[in-house]
């Protein structure tokens, strides 16, 4: 039978594997061909999927690229977000998977400009994980949220393309904060998840921050808190950029500002190549408590 050479899997694996966790779901390891194979033959019980779910898992190809390999996992929700105002495929809902649809031969093609109808739900952040808070944009009539996507762990990045997508129960508690106009989504991570220089101060740095700071005649030391706004684009500096902005334009603070203050204390991480990252950085106090945030904060870091 001739053979047209046509891709019919969604994805093409050069390095693939198979993974199996641990009964506490805290450890895992990846498979040699036998193993593969084996759990291949019975993929659908495998893949411990929701009763109703229909898939055809990943398992049937028995990757084995990667042997004896362990992980820890760790998981969280790839998607997480409020529906757009426009339609768009849920794995386009950001700003770099969205770049895909600008002219495309089919019915959710976008221009540039309708791609602002986005709410970057498309995360793919690790740190949004069990005790995470993420204020998330109001596009639609009553929200609209939506959760799916979960990974069993992701580094930084997701740079293979892919990850262990995994089945799970998520718990939500919903509240609304009027007023709030923001693009995309801001995200208070668990204070573990915090880049370094981000993380809140400690009684005992704040203390000899104050004499520090009164040794030099500084009258007042700025009361902070974390926060992180996450940016998209069709490419890292672009999605940079777009964090920047948003971090800007909702804190009415200057972009030299907000770049100062993520370089001193806070980072620029990524969420997901090719265009999504975490902008972080401690904010003064007065400025969370303006937009509203102030109740999130400081539940979340205990202040």
């Amino acid at each position: 039978m001739p053979s047209c050479g046509a891709e019919i899997s969604p994805f093409a694996f050069t390095n693939g594997y198979t993974i199996v966790f641990d009964h506490e779901r805290k450890l895992a390891v990846t498979l040699d061909k036998q193993g593969a194979e084996k759990v291949a033959k019975d993929s659908q019980h495998y893949s411990a999927k929701p009763e109703h779910s229909i898939q055809n898992p990943i398992l049937t190809f028995a990757p084995a690229d990667l042997v004896g390999v362990a992980t820890r996992m760790r998981p969280f929700l790839g998607q997480l977000g409020t529906t757009p105002s426009l339609p768009f495929p849920d794995s386009h809902n950001a700003g770099d998977f969205g770049a895909f649809l600008v002219g495309a031969p089919h019915e959710f093609a976008k221009t540039k400009e309708e791609l602002a109808c986005r709410t970057d739900g498309h995360m793919d952040v690790n740190t949004v994980r069990a005790g995470a808070v993420l204020i998330c944009p109001v596009k639609v009539p009553g929200g609209g949220v939506y959760v799916g996507d979960m990974h069993a762990f992701q580094g930084n990045g997701e740079i293979a393309g892919h990850t262990a997508d995994v089945a799970g129960v998520v718990t939500l508690q919903v509240s609304v904060i009027k007023g709030l106009k923001i693009d995309g989504p801001i995200l208070l991570p668990v204070e573990e998840d915090l880049p370094h220089l981000a993380k809140p101060l400690s009684c005992g740095e704040k203390y000899a921050l104050k004499s520090l700071a009164e040794k030099w005649g500084v009258a007042k030391m700025e009361e902070d808190a974390p926060v992180c706004f996450i940016g998209t684009g069709a490419n890292m500096n672009q999605a940079i950029d777009n964090g920047l902005e948003r971090a800007s334009s909702v804190l009415d603070m200057s972009l030299p500002e907000v770049k100062n203050r993520a370089t001193v204390a806070g980072a620029i991480e990524i969420g997901r190549a090719p265009g999504v990252v975490m902008v972080t950085f401690r904010c003064p106090l007065e400025k969370l408590e303006r937009i509203g945030l102030m109740p999130f904060v400081r539940q979340q870091y205990d202040l």
